[in-house]
């Protein structure tokens, strides 16, 4: 990759993040779980790439990893910083990490059990100002009012604490902590599965709309397509640890190139009840990731699967301009999308 090139932020190579598996007495390592194994993508600036895949595919970990709250096994994450400079976050220390936190933020999945129970929602929010040396007292307390304003919440509440809010609340309070030192990055863990459907969808609004104002670039990581394609630009499929497909959203949706995600499509419930869409139900499990099929991961529920399948471990390939596929049959394969 050029490092100049102005509208990459980050770029994922090779990312694996392996968690040992210990037993007996003596706790010694008897295995791996291989819970990201290879993914590589970029990310620009101001995009919104969703992460989708079932639950155990190892999206969570990738956003993680990312941040630094797990240290990867291997392979690099480089993110361009505000002041332009290309940093490898997989190799630096989590001491150089802490300047780069400002930058760096996450949405958690559980709104209430990510946020202090014993501190009012003032406190929360102005936490991370006090703790990188923003913003205290009268300025950080205006700052946290315009935060509140920002996420829908009135700033009179700002003296409650996290269980006088619903569901809903907590995760706008979670936002506007998240929001609060200008990140330029922002991975948002399934922030709206914990949440009922209506208040998903202000949630989302909510989201999408904060992102074109304030220029964010989001991963935002769900297991439901019908919530990734409300708000994404790409989307990256991944199954078992790998991305299996990624592609603008348009395309993949209408367009699959792998049967994973033609059998993610197919579950997507149609917008009228007169649409009948048949469904293609996997057969098997998920396999473990502490023990991965040979050859593709996959292989062992595709209907289309062939003896290489098994044999030869497919490369995530361009097909197409910008539509990339792990997939060895990829341009053989005639595959149903969300209309089909």
């Amino acid at each position: 990759m050029n490092d100049q090139d102005p509208n990459t932020l980050l770029e994922v190579t090779d990312l694996k993040m392996y968690f040992p598996i210990r037993q007996g007495f003596l706790q010694r390592v008897v295995g791996q779980v291989k819970a990201v194994d290879g993914v590589s993508f970029k990310l620009r600036e101001k995009e919104v790439l969703g992460l989708v895949g079932e639950s155990g595919c190892g999206k969570t970990t990738v956003g993680r990893t990312l941040l630094r709250l797990y240290d990867p096994t291997s392979g690099e994450i480089r993110f361009r910083s505000k002041a332009g400079d290309w940093v490898d976050i997989a190799k630096i220390s989590q001491h150089d990490m802490k300047p780069l936190r400002k930058e760096m933020r996450m949405i958690f999945q559980d709104p209430f059990s990510s946020l202090n129970p014993r501190l009012t929602v003032g406190e929360l929010i102005a936490e991370p100002l006090e703790i990188h040396g923003v913003a205290k007292g009268k300025e950080a307390e205006d700052r946290v009012a315009e935060l509140m304003r920002s996420v829908g919440l009135d700033p009179a509440y700002m003296r409650r604490y996290p269980h006088e809010f619903s569901g809903g609340q907590r995760q706008r309070i979670g936002l506007a902590r998240t929001l609060s030192l200008n990140p330029r990055l922002i991975v948002a863990d399934e922030p709206v599965s914990a949440l009922d459907v209506s208040v998903q969808a202000q949630v989302l609004n909510l989201l999408q709309e904060l992102q074109q104002k304030l220029g964010l670039t989001l991963i935002f990581v769900a297991h439901d397509l019908s919530v990734v394609e409300h708000i994404s630009d790409r989307i990256a499929v991944m199954y078992v640890g790998r991305i299996v497909e990624m592609a603008d959203t348009e395309v993949l949706l209408n367009d699959p190139q792998h049967p994973y995600t033609e059998a993610l499509l197919s579950s997507i419930p149609p917008a009228s009840p007169d649409i009948v869409v048949a469904r293609i139900k996997l057969q098997g499990e998920v396999p473990s990731p502490a023990r991965p099929p040979s050859g593709c991961v996959f292989h062992t529920r595709c209907a289309y699967a062939r003896p290489e399948c098994s044999q030869r471990i497919p490369e995530l390939r361009e097909v197409r301009p910008g539509h990339f596929v792990s997939c060895h049959f990829a341009e053989e394969l005639q595959l149903h999308g969300i209309a089909g």
